[in-house]
């Protein structure tokens, strides 16, 4: 016994003085915003149930906007948690992508874009369910009236290369997924993808995907649509500090 405690604490000594820190991640969270999120997914309920759950950061990525990811930013404002600006857009392939962004300058630049590309089509939200804007008290702005849950249009290429002109990482959405994803409408990873970062769901084994995929950097969140699944897996990257730039440092390195 004391052999096998002695070995944790030099593993432990070992991995601080290497540097680096875990830091435990969910990048795909949606909000009250998009049709498909509970009513619930507001930002404060999301700020606390990722403290709760010990997340160290969270990116909120609802579909094709980020009207919601300022309130959510400012609710986690003196909080220990790290919230990264972010938007899952759908390609007009239907692909899901995620988008994560060091600054929120930079993924509303990405939103009016794709407001540009996104055809209007009046959302039902007795079908769909509601899109609510909230401020930091979670109080209703206003509802948005133009369906987000649907394709914008641009390509897969084209929606990387706009995350990526505008200082975003891509990441192909839920790929283990059998629709909206990139294995279920293409059926494969195109060589020339350009990134190297690929995302799997809550209901897949990340080391079998790590060993499918060996060329690429797994990664796995929630796709939280309802509060109970924030940060039901319990994922990490090294970082050297806790802070988005850190988080960009050792995501880029895959990309």
């Amino acid at each position: 016994m004391f052999v096998e405690i002695d070995k944790i604490l030099t593993k432990n000594i070992d991995y601080i003085w290497s540097g680096f820190m875990k830091l435990y991640y969910d990048f795909h969270i949606h909000t009250a915003l998009s049709p498909c999120g509970e009513d619930s997914m507001t930002p404060n309920n999301i700020v606390n149930m990722s403290l709760i759950n010990e997340l160290d950061a969270i990116a909120i990525t609802d579909h094709n906007s980020a009207e919601n990811v300022e309130a959510v930013m400012k609710v986690a404002k003196g909080k220990d948690i790290i919230v990264v600006p972010g938007i899952e857009i759908e390609t007009k392939e239907e692909i899901h992508m995620v988008g994560l962004f060091p600054d929120i300058e930079s993924v509303y630049n990405v939103q009016s874009k794709l407001y540009s590309k996104l055809p209007y089509i009046k959302n039902k939200s007795t079908v769909f369910g509601h899109q609510y804007v909230l401020d930091e008290n979670d109080d209703i702005i206003k509802e948005l009236d133009k369906l987000l849950l649907t394709s914008v249009a641009m390509s897969l290429n084209e929606v990387i290369d706009l995350i990526h002109d505008n200082n975003g990482i891509a990441i192909p959405a839920h790929i283990d997924r059998p629709s909206y994803s990139i294995l279920a409408n293409i059926g494969f990873i195109p060589d020339d993808l350009n990134t190297s970062i690929l995302e799997i769901s809550r209901f897949s084994n990340l080391d079998t995907y790590r060993q499918k995929y060996k060329d690429y950097h797994i990664i796995q969140s929630s796709d939280a649509h309802e509060l109970g699944y924030i940060g039901i897996k319990k994922n990490s990257l090294e970082v050297n500090e806790k802070n988005i730039e850190s988080i960009f440092n050792a995501l880029k390195q895959y990309e």
